[in-house]
């Protein structure tokens, strides 16, 4: 991403109602896991100091390209964060019981296939892998242009991906669906132009108060919804085959 947005990431994460409901979800989908954790371009830590709190038990690592958001997710979560690409990640094979990529695979600079491959090299047999994407390519905008977001995938294109790359209980569902009318509406409509801004910004208390309570109903609902901003996906790296 470019630099600005790092620091507009390390300023917001620990409030702004997004990255809150975001960082819920993927703890949600780490109940029970133990053992060492990666999270695979972790940016400025926001979701492993969030994941230190809800799973103490958990040894979590991070990984993530650009140098400053490496120190600054450092200092942020206090666990260990390597330099490195998640195309080629910098573990040896077997190395995590659980790995997250959360709105990573999405990026300009990484290659899907190969860091689906490199995730499932990292994981033990059996290990979970927790992957988080931005939803419809027809709602690129320029919020993607501004954090370098190449590609926006549908449930069913992520399931193929997780497929593809030899991943097995493949779980694929939408999230933040009663905000999408919304976000059509600021993506496609107040922020159209080329030059407009990330929606990573600070909000009034009222209003970031008010989204995250229209986040936090649809997590309690007992069923998905049909459609939605984000792509939430689980998956395992399949035990290896009895000889």
């Amino acid at each position: 991403m470019e630099p600005h947005e790092y620091a507009l990431m390390d300023a917001a994460e620990a409030r702004m109602w997004w990255y809150r409901a975001l960082h819920a979800r993927l703890a949600d989908t780490l109940a029970g896991a133990h053992g060492r954790v990666l999270d695979a371009g972790c940016g400025t830590g926001g979701l492993l100091a969030a994941l230190r709190t809800i799973h103490p038990g958990l040894t979590l690592v991070g990984v993530e390209w650009s140098d400053q958001a490496t120190r600054r997710a450092s200092e942020k979560s206090g666990v260990a964060i390597a330099r490195g690409s998640v195309n080629a990640l910098p573990f040896a094979d077997a190395s995590f019981d659980a790995a997250i990529a959360a709105d990573v695979l999405c990026h300009a600079a990484v290659d899907p296939a190969a860091a689906l491959a490199e995730l499932r090299r990292v994981l033990r047999p059996g290990g979970k892998l927790v992957v988080n994407m931005p939803a419809y390519a027809w709602l690129l905008s320029a919020h993607d242009r501004q954090v370098h977001n190449a590609r926006r995938w549908t449930a069913a294109g992520t399931r193929v991906a997780l497929s593809r790359a030899g991943f097995t209980r493949v779980r694929v569902r939408y999230w933040n669906g009663l905000l999408l009318p919304l976000m059509v509406l600021q993506r496609k409509l107040l922020a159209r132009g080329a030059s407009a801004a990330s929606d990573v910004a600070p909000f009034s208390p009222w209003l970031d108060a008010t989204l995250h309570a229209i986040t936090a109903v649809e997590r309690r609902l007992p069923l998905p919804l049909p459609a939605g901003g984000s792509v939430l996906a689980t998956a395992i790296r399949p035990p290896a085959p009895k000889s």
